[in-house]
């Protein structure tokens, strides 16, 4: 039998090391951003690629019910990634570069918010998806690993785990939406 313990234990410090240096501040803007949309009207779209999808597709679900469940204005979550036939539409007739912009260019409106996700900050996808909602007055978040790419620079803000490990990068940012909907659905720690 192979004794991973000092791996496993290797992982959850790196991991704990990276927590330790988010900026709360920035986690704290970014929900004051989505209570701004929920209480002003007004949709949040997300994106992501691969893991950063499933992520994108749980922030949704927890966004529309689990905030959303008791309060009177709710929240307006859609998750671009989820609508498979409209992405191999896109990805097959123009190019999967434009599955994310092409939609939001039929749906986003100015004062929208438009959160990207990406582990690496460079998915071209998400880059425009971003440049195009800031291109109508939307309001554009970052949720970025690594050096935070392109989507750092290109977004309002950002919350950025800055590690050069994709599985490290994807738990944090997973992480991120359960403290968002945790905190904003009034929820307390015993």
């Amino acid at each position: 039998m192979t004794d991973y313990s000092k791996k496993v234990r290797n992982y959850i410090d790196r991991e704990r090391d990276v927590l330790s240096k988010l900026d709360e501040n920035e986690i704290s803007r970014v929900m004051n951003i989505l209570e701004d949309a929920r209480l002003g009207g007004h949709r949040v779209f997300i994106c992501g690629n691969g893991g950063s999808a499933a992520t994108a597709s749980h922030f949704c679900a927890d966004f529309n019910k689990g905030v959303s469940e008791k309060q009177d204005i709710k929240y307006n979550f859609e998750c671009l990634n989820d609508n498979v036939p409209m992405m191999t539409a896109v990805a097959n007739d123009i190019s999967y570069d434009d599955i994310f912009e092409m939609p939001l260019k039929n749906k986003i409106k100015s004062k929208d918010v438009l959160i990207g996700i990406s582990g690496s900050g460079n998915s071209e996808n998400v880059v425009r998806a971003v440049r195009y909602a800031n291109s109508i007055g939307a309001v554009t978040v970052g949720i970025v690993g690594y050096d935070g790419g392109r989507v750092k620079q290109e977004a309002e803000c950002s919350i950025h785990v800055n590690i050069d490990n994709m599985q490290i990068v994807e738990d944090v940012h997973m992480m991120m939406d359960h403290v968002m909907m945790f905190i904003l659905s009034g929820m307390e720690l015993d």
